[in-house]
């Protein structure tokens, strides 16, 4: 049986929270040089690549810049750090909930991201932080929409990391969420949805289609206004992207401030936190399985269509 080559750690610090990237050489490749194969694989602009070579940017394990005509070979690591996407800064707080040596709980604000993806690397929860709390090996058990505000689950420890995201794969954790969306008087509650939800690769929305169902979600009422608006408990028993937001549009009553559910509106301009998606990750309630601690934890958010619904009409 081959051995599986270890992973060196790597040679580069964090910058503003981001881990740098790695890259393995692959097998099977016929390049000369590191510099030809990094100006094929990287999706940079012209001379890009070059650049970084003659800086010194891309490094070996030993943290010593490679030159572009290093020799090509297989399985060599190589890292680098890439240019951070120009970020309108999230101007809304991390609250912590909790912190040991295990874990660290926080009350995650609207419009963040979990983790660093796409656009969003530096602006995320993650990186901020690693970067504000000095826990450089932080990592996330879970992810919650960068759209969805309230409680997100972090490990301190890379070994254990796993035992954590394995209760949420389990769904050994029990999780609550709070939504304001319309009121039906005619929408009999509560009541257990199930449905078979598909959310395809590069397609901005998921949907519902027959099949066997892979996403069930209790709905509950929480209380109503004359004005029309509803407060609802959700508590998913299955993690579907999107799950909530499919299941409360299917029932007639999507959550206030949805920018694809029930239609897809244009996009929110960069800096624009005003109406953000009306839902909150309102509890987490697990075992921790590295101390066996019983754990329920709240989030100290509220929803603004509910708690001020003068300033939320008035979308300020």
């Amino acid at each position: 049986m081959r051995r599986r080559r270890s992973v060196p750690p790597p040679p580069l610090p964090q910058r503003h929270g981001v881990d740098p990237v790695r890259l393995r050489l692959p097998a099977g490749e016929q390049w000369a040089t590191v510099g030809e194969h990094l100006v094929q694989r990287l999706t940079a602009g012209p001379g890009v690549v070059d650049e970084m070579f003659a800086a010194g940017l891309i490094v070996g394990a030993d943290g010593r810049p490679v030159s572009a005509g290093t020799p090509y070979v297989p399985g060599m690591f190589l890292w680098f750090h890439r240019e951070l996407p120009d970020e309108v800064p999230v101007p809304f707080p991390l609250e912590v909930v909790h912190r040991d040596e295990h874990i660290v709980v926080v009350d995650k604000p609207h419009f963040l991201a979990t983790t660093p993806r796409g656009s969003h690397v530096a602006q995320t929860a993650l990186a901020r932080l690693r970067h504000e709390l000095g826990v450089p090996e932080l990592g996330a058990a879970h992810r919650l929409d960068r759209l969805t505000a309230g409680l997100v689950l972090f490990t301190v420890r890379p070994a254990e990391r796993g035992a954590y995201q394995t209760l949420f794969r389990d769904r050994r954790v029990h999780k609550e969420y709070e939504a304001v969306a319309p009121y039906d008087p005619a929408l009999e509650l509560p009541r257990t949805v199930r449905s078979r939800i598909v959310k395809e690769r590069g397609v901005l929305t998921a949907e519902e289609v027959e099949g066997e169902p892979n996403a069930v979600t209790r709905v509950e009422p929480a209380g109503h206004r004359q004005d029309g608006l509803g407060r609802y408990r959700l508590v998913p028993r299955t993690g579907q992207t999107h799950q909530l937001r499919v299941h409360m549009n299917a029932l007639g009553v999507p959550i206030l401030g949805d920018p694809l559910y029930p239609v897809v509106t244009g996009p929110v301009p960069a800096g624009d936190f005003r109406r953000p998606l009306q839902l909150l990750a309102r509890a987490l309630e697990f075992t921790d399985p590295v101390t066996g601690v019983e754990h329920r934890f709240t989030s100290g958010r509220s929803l603004a269509a509910w708690t001020s619904p003068e300033e939320w009409a008035a979308g300020q």
